[in-house]
């Protein structure tokens, strides 16, 4: 049991470490700003408790905030995906694949799945923190396309992620 909790303190790392010294450095325009570390709570595992989901969450968005600072615009961002996620795993999947257990995986919910269920959290996490970033409705076009540009990217890394992450754990159908 403290083997897993482990990879999971190794993946918060991971993530914010990534996001402070690689994305926060890194300048490829104003469409474009990943933010790695949201793929921590699209990738912890489905048996997790709710009140635990919200605190990582809260974690993950405070320490990103604090790299970034940004003065609490993550873990307003953040939390929000943390407490929608137990709800959204039953409506996008069956039975099997959202009862309890088991980490949210290409393996275990397919390729196609897993892009959608990580797409879904990763798009409205992004669209809050531009559109909370940005506070006008004027430049709502710019917005809708930074987020995409951004959420394209942070999809990506989270793949990358749930394949190195998961890779050597058994698929439980």
């Amino acid at each position: 049991m403290m083997h897993r909790w482990s990879r999971y303190l190794l993946l918060f790392a991971v993530t914010q470490l990534l996001q402070a010294f690689l994305c926060n450095n890194l300048t490829l325009g104003a469409w474009f700003n990943p933010l790695f570390y949201i793929a921590f709570v699209v990738l912890l595992p489905f048996e997790m408790p709710a009140g635990a989901l919200l605190l990582a969450g809260a974690a993950a968005g405070v320490v990103a905030d604090w790299f970034m600072g940004t003065a609490g615009l993550n873990t307003l961002c953040t939390v929000p995906i943390a407490f929608v996620r137990p709800w959204l795993v039953p409506l996008l999947f069956e039975k099997e694949h959202a009862r309890d257990g088991g980490l949210p995986s290409p393996e275990r919910l397919g390729g196609a799945g897993f892009v959608r269920y990580a797409a879904l959290l990763i798009g409205l996490h992004h669209l809050l923190f531009f559109v909370l970033e940005s506070l006008s409705w004027a430049h709502l076009p710019q917005t809708l396309l930074r987020t995409t540009a951004s959420a394209l990217a942070t999809l990506l890394f989270t793949w990358l992620m749930a394949r190195l992450f998961t890779s050597k754990t058994t698929v439980r159908v």
